[in-house]
C-alpha cells in the first residue's frame, strides 16, 4: 500500500477524528485541523512524528490557504483531502435566522470551497490526487427542521460532482462522502438549534427534534467503520464519485431519489410542452 500524506479537516473528534486515527494506523501521514489551540498536543499524540496538528477556522479563507501552503512546504504534497469540517444546524426555516443562514453556508460550503481551492493546484500539477468531502445523506435527500443544513450539503454536492468532471482527466480523483446516523456529538453538543417561537409547527417538529436528541449516541453508525471505508475508496482503481454509507442512509435516500423521480415522471408531458418547436437539442454530459 503507498504510503500517502492526508490532510483532514475537522479532526478534533467525530467523524474527522476517526478517519485521522484509521489512517494513521493504516501508516499514513496525517495533518489534522482542530478549532482549539488546547486539542493540538492531543492529535499529535495519536501517532508523534506523523500526526501533524493545525490550528484552523475553516470559515477565514486566508487561512486555509495560509495552512496549507505551509503544510505542503513542511510536512509535504497533500495527496488526500477529506474537508470534513463543518456542522449541523436544526431548526424550522420560519424560525431560523438569515445569520444562521450565512454561518451554515461559511462553514460548511465555502469551508469546503476554500480547503479544496488550496489543494487542487497542487494535485493538477502533479496530476495525482484525492479529494474527498464530507457532505451527508441530508445532501440527497431532505427531512423537516433541517432546511439549511440540507440546502448546505446540497450545494456541497452540486459543487464536488461538477469539480469531478473538471478534473478527471488530470488524475485528480474526487468523492462525495454522503453518511447517514452515525454515534458522533454531531446531533448533539455540536449541533446549533434554532430556538422554538411559532406553535404551528409544534405537531410537526416537536417530535422530531424529540426524536433526535434521544437518539444522539445511540446512532447505528460506527464512525470506525465509516473510516475504514473511506481508506478502501482511497486504494480503489475506480473511486465513487457519491460513496453512500449507512444502511439507514440507504434507505433514506433511495426514498428521496425515487420522489424526486416520480415528479419528473408525473409531470414529463407538462415538462416537454415547454419546447420551441424548431429548436435543436444541446448535448450536455
Amino acid at each position: 500500500m503507498t504510503k500517502r500524506t492526508f490532510l483532514i479537516t475537522g479532526a478534533s473528534s467525530g467523524l474527522g477524528r476517526a478517519f485521522a486515527q484509521a489512517a494513521l494506523a493504516a501508516g499514513h501521514t496525517v495533518v489534522g485541523t482542530v478549532r482549539k489551540a488546547d486539542d493540538l498536543a492531543k492529535f499529535e499524540a495519536l501517532a508523534p512524528g506523523r500526526a501533524h496538528a493545525r490550528q484552523l477556522d475553516v470559515t477565514v479563507d486566508e487561512a486555509v490557504f495560509d495552512v496549507v501552503g505551509e503544510v505542503e512546504r513542511t510536512v509535504g504534497p497533500v495527496d488526500v483531502l477529506i474537508a470534513n469540517a463543518g456542522y449541523g444546524h436544526e431548526g424550522v426555516f420560519e424560525e431560523s435566522t438569515m445569520a444562521d443562514l450565512r454561518a451554515q453556508f461559511d462553514a460548511n460550503v465555502f469551508g469546503v470551497a476554500a480547503t479544496v481551492h488550496a489543494v487542487l493546484p497542487g494535485m493538477r500539477q502533479r496530476r495525482s490526487g484525492h479529494i474527498f468531502a464530507v457532505g451527508s445523506m441530508a445532501g440527497l435527500m431532505t427531512v423537516p427542521g433541517m432546511a439549511y443544513y440540507c440546502s448546505s450539503k446540497y450545494a456541497v454536492e452540486g459543487m464536488l460532482e461538477s469539480l469531478a468532471k473538471e478534473v478527471a482527466g488530470f488524475g485528480v480523483r474526487v468523492t462525495i462522502v454522503e453518511p447517514g446516523s452515525f454515534r458522533t456529538n454531531w446531533a448533539g453538543r455540536s449541533m446549533v438549534r434554532s430556538d422554538r417561537s411559532i406553535a404551528d409547527y409544534d405537531e410537526l417538529f416537536e417530535p422530531i427534534r424529540a426524536a433526535r436528541h434521544a437518539a444522539s449516541g445511540n446512532q447505528l453508525g460506527n464512525p470506525a467503520k465509516a473510516a475504514e471505508a473511506v481508506l478502501a475508496v482511497v486504494d480503489a482503481e475506480k473511486p465513487p464519485v457519491h460513496l453512500v454509507l449507512g444502511s439507514d442512509a440507504l434507505r433514506l435516500v433511495g426514498n428521496g431519489r425515487a420522489a424526486v423521480s416520480a415528479d419528473i415522471e408525473a409531470w414529463e408531458e407538462l415538462s416537454r410542452s415547454t419546447d420551441f418547436p424548431d429548436g435543436h437539442q444541446v448535448a450536455a454530459n
